[in-house]
């Protein structure tokens, strides 16, 4: 399953383009509530190809992350019953109940677990955020809370590797090249026991 790989040849050509800047506000944007391929894709060659900008487009990226998020959550509290056929058919209505049923236990044990646990899915760098931005609408998770869980989450993610290509420049994309399926599936695999170990101590 190349589907790592595929996913940065992808985002090279993307980076190219003279609008990448709109691509990847837009990727950005729509990533947070129904799009599945995360901005990452996007920002490192754009910054490998820029390095002196890399924490301009990390901010930028975070800030439509942010704006997406909420419409996913408003979305996910005033539209959720009308669009459920919708959602059904784009297969996201399953993740998206089974977020919702973290999110209410979480909200029943202990808040600070529920703020855990939207952290943890930020930070997440493959599976998509825009089951949580839903989950939040629909349960009514207070918003200011809300997004800055998110925003912590989602701002380590960019800003760590705004840092990486700033420090490693070249070197940083010949081993994100090399060795992308190695590293996206693990991380994927690291993160996932993570937030397993994070429920199972709640």
């Amino acid at each position: 399953m190349r589907l790592f790989g595929k996913l940065y040849a992808q985002a090279l050509v993307w980076a190219r383009s003279s609008k990448a800047i709109y691509y990847l506000c837009g990727l950005s944007f729509v990533e947070a509530f129904i799009f599945p391929i995360p901005p990452e894709v996007m920002l490192a060659p754009m910054m490998l190809g820029k390095r002196h900008k890399a924490f301009h487009f990390a901010n930028l990226s975070l800030l439509f992350s942010l704006l997406g998020a909420l419409v996913g959550y408003a979305l996910g509290h005033w539209a959720f019953q009308a669009l459920r056929p919708v959602l059904d058919s784009l297969h996201l209505l399953v993740p998206i109940e089974q977020g919702v049923t973290v999110l209410r236990q979480q909200m029943v044990h202990h808040q600070w677990g529920l703020f855990g646990v939207l952290i943890l899915a930020a930070l997440q760098p493959v599976v998509p955020m825009k089951f949580v931005t839903w989950a939040c609408g629909i349960i009514g998770v207070p918003v200011l809370p809300f997004l800055v869980c998110i925003g912590l989450g989602r701002g380590k993610r960019v800003w760590l590797l705004a840092l990486l290509i700033r420090l490693f420049g070249e070197r940083a994309e010949r081993i994100l090249h090399k060795y992308i399926e190695w590293i996206g599936w693990i991380a994927l695999v690291l993160l996932g026991l993570l937030l397993v170990w994070w429920l199972w101590l709640r």
